[in-house]
């Protein structure tokens, strides 16, 4: 069900440091965008040297735990098996993205979020539609 972990959102008060302290890393500046329509809280991808995953940092206090995106084959028929697990809690269900996939936000029972994203490339604003 699930194929690879795509990125890894965590929160931050001080976004612009943390991209100097990631940058120092060998992570670079992919990306940037707004969470919301106020243009309040950023989002900035930070690329790992090999290209493949992506760390993203964002500073929206209301979203400040960890959020790990998965791509799926099908978000839609993984959602369809893990709505039977009862412990599994559903923050969004699927909906379609402007990318031509689906995304579905789910708490896992251990109290981890997951981010799941299928049948695309990239899928930043995901992490604009937690709640």
């Amino acid at each position: 069900m699930w194929n690879r972990i795509e990125c890894v959102a965590i929160y931050t008060e001080d976004i612009e440091k943390s991209v100097k302290f990631y940058q120092s890393l060998g992570l670079t500046k992919a990306w940037e965008t707004y969470q919301d329509e106020e243009k309040q809280w950023t989002l900035i991808g930070m690329k790992f040297p090999d290209g493949n995953s992506e760390l993203v940092l964002k500073n929206n206090p209301d979203l400040n735990m960890a959020e790990t995106e998965i791509v799926c084959e099908d978000v839609r028929q993984t959602y369809e098996t893990l709505k039977l697990i009862p412990e599994v809690q559903w923050i969004r269900t699927p909906f379609a993205n402007s990318l031509g996939g689906h995304v579905a936000v789910m708490e896992a029972p251990d109290g981890n979020v997951f981010v799941l994203v299928g049948k695309c490339t990239r899928s930043i604003q995901s992490f604009g539609f937690l709640i």
